[in-house]
């Protein structure tokens, strides 16, 4: 059987939930302040992935506007009831996340086929996040989710309850903590199912961090008592600081028609000694097996970097330079911040996108950001500013590399109070809580008062550096450094706002547009490069 290199779906694709449908598999994965929400992949083979879809794209599923960092969608559950011959798709829209308290709205939407059309959303709970749904063989379906207690007595993530659910009246009967956890605590991640007479729960424990574990307990009964597993985590990197893939947890498996068993997983791929993942949680596999009723992963529990799968996988398109254009639609690679109403913050024309001037960047209301995962750790980006003409330094557009509202470089060309034409870096670098930019501004570069403007950055590993090039007759100048090697690495969970409140994302390039006058001036944008560079760091060939 050919193996393959985890992770599967490289960059911020974090908490799969894992489906097995008419010889397709299907995973869907969280997106939190991303929009559209809930990305589904797509694979013959479990090997060779696709983007397939993301369901919550209009605002009557999901609207973010407000929503701090972070927030937004968690922990996506995607099922099939063979009964109802229904697809099911349960999530979460966290308002809030900080503090003691987390405000969790839990829903359910279903459809007769994957792509659609999806229902309008059910709402079910919000008694903490990250629920699933299951369908037992009675056709009976239970809710599942993290209980959150901010009273902490004993713990803030008291338990899994699980509740009957019924498709047109809600939840019904007694609700039950089934499940308190571990000693390890932060217990999550629930998914329930059912094999040879054994009721199984597979959870997350230990936080999305370093300590993070996939826990198995099992129960004759769905209401319990389960026992845990005699190895209590099935798959964990906790106590392995040098393996491949760390920071291993929220796992679901799944079943092959060939009887094989295949656990699939969030994991972090740490590039500097500070253990910064700035690739996000991607989705990895694991191959499993059973023996007396458990279910164990091969090698485990450290996760391996090499897995036997199915099919044979074909990286050419991983490698590819990916060329954007903007003759229709906004190729689906793209993604923007929050808000439903993209209308007001791009669109496309005569072959171009235009960016509409809304907040600043890092807003949590409306911002006209759109960008793409960051799947290599070392790429490089173009694009054309082919037409803005800003009036005054509150008009601002240019090129991203984006993680949050506290972690970002921004290569802008902005006006000045006379009306001419710079080139300035913005740039936070972590300044948790309050968000500043950092200061003293590197030295801006005058630019002509009209013309297009070449902007680009390169990111080796840990090192990022900015460019721009002016027109040159029927072509360009040659490409000239703009500003220091500024440190990649804080564009990761690690250093995402503050550690404490939890960062759970990945880095995004892309371009931006902002007009803090109010008077949505537009950008227009020629075309956008991603090229992925293969590049040797201390720790992995990457």
């Amino acid at each position: 059987m050919p193996q393959i290199r985890n992770p599967i779906l490289p960059g911020f694709n974090a908490d799969p939930s894992i489906l097995l449908h008419n010889g397709t598999y299907y995973i869907a994965t969280s997106t939190f302040e991303w929009y559209p929400g809930i990305q589904i992949h797509s694979s013959r083979d479990l090997s060779n992935w696709a983007l397939h879809s993301r369901p919550l794209n209009r605002a009557s599923l999901l609207d973010m506007r407000g929503n701090p960092d972070s927030c937004g969608v968690w922990a996506p559950c995607l099922s099939f009831s063979p009964i109802t011959k229904k697809f099911y798709l349960v999530y979460t829209d966290v308002k809030r996340k900080d503090g003691s308290f987390k405000d969790t709205h839990n829903y359910v939407i279903i459809a007769d086929d994957i792509a659609g059309p999806w229902s309008e959303r059910i709402f079910v709970n919000s008694s903490g996040f990250d629920p699933s749904l299951f369908h037992d063989v009675d056709g009976k379906m239970y809710f599942v989710n993290m209980l959150q207690d901010h009273r902490r007595r004993p713990r803030t993530f008291a338990g899994i309850a699980c509740q009957e659910w019924d498709e047109k009246k809600g939840l019904v009967g007694e609700r039950k903590n089934i499940f308190k956890g571990t000693e390890l605590d932060l217990v999550e991640g629930p998914h329930l199912y059912k094999r040879n007479g054994w009721y199984y729960l597979l959870t997350a424990e230990g936080g999305t961090g370093y300590e993070h574990a996939v826990t198995l307990c099992r129960s004759k009964d769905v209401w319990g008592p389960y026992e845990v597993h005699p190895e209590k985590h099935v798959l964990t990197s906790k106590d392995s600081h040098w393996a491949a893939l760390q920071r291993a947890g929220h796992g679901d498996f799944v079943e092959t028609p060939e009887g094989k068993t295949y656990l699939v997983h969030l994991s972090g791929r740490p590039i500097t000694q500070e253990r910064r993942c700035v690739l996000g949680r991607e989705t990895s596999i694991q191959e499993a097996f059973w023996k007396d009723d458990w279910l164990y992963v091969k090698n485990g529990p450290v996760p391996s970097l090499f897995v036997d799968v199915p099919g044979t996988h074909d990286d050419t398109a991983y490698w590819a330079e990916q060329k954007y254009t903007f003759e229709k639609e906004i190729h689906r690679d793209f993604q923007w911040l929050r808000t439903p109403e993209h209308e007001r913050i791009f669109r496309t024309e005569n072959g171009k996108l235009v960016l509409i001037g809304r907040e600043s960047i890092g807003s949590w209301f409306e911002q006209s950001l759109l960008a793409r995962r960051q799947t290599h750790f070392s790429y490089d980006a173009e694009t054309i500013l082919s037409d803005f003409s800003p009036v005054d330094e509150r008009q601002f557009a240019g090129l991203t590399a984006y993680y949050c509202r506290f972690n970002f470089f921004y290569l802008t060309v902005s006006g000045t109070e006379d009306g001419e034409r710079e080139l300035l870096i913005l740039a936070s670098e972590a300044s948790w809580p309050d968000g500043k930019l950092t200061e003293p501004f590197q030295e801006p570069v005058k630019l002509p008062k009209e013309g297009k403007v070449k902007l680009a950055l390169t990111i080796r590993g840990k090192e990022g550096q900015f460019w721009y090039a002016l027109e040159k007759g029927d072509g360009w100048e040659e490409l000239k450094k703009v500003g220091k090697v500024w440190d990649a690495s804080i564009l990761s969970d690690e250093c995402g706002g503050h550690q404490a409140h939890g960062s759970f994302t990945g880095a995004f390039v892309g371009v931006a547009c902002s007009d803090l006058n109010g008077w949505a001036k537009e950008a227009v944008f020629d075309e956008f490069v991603y090229r992925p560079v293969k590049h040797v760091s201390d720790r992995y060939e990457i």
